[in-house]
């Protein structure tokens, strides 16, 4: 089975957050950079909504999960 490709807009909108590109910019600067020993899920920017999104992407390997993931690395970057 083929996943779709999620751009980086459409996580954030289903996130529940401002998508576009100067929103999105920001929100990294304000929360980058997560600590390694924090789990993307575990953040203390998601609300329990978003947390469980995340954790169900990254956890069924989900057609989210590679935008997740994209997520991820641009958090860990400071």
């Amino acid at each position: 089975m083929e996943h779709p490709d999620h751009p980086f807009t459409e996580l954030f909108e289903q996130l529940g957050l401002a998508s576009d590109p100067a929103a999105i910019k920001r929100f990294i600067d304000r929360h980058a950079p997560l600590p390694e020993d924090v789990a993307l899920p575990d953040a203390p920017c998601w609300n329990e909504g978003q947390a469980e999104f995340l954790r169900e992407a990254l956890e069924a390997d989900a057609d989210w999960a590679e935008v997740v993931d994209h997520l991820n690395t641009s958090l860990r970057k400071g």
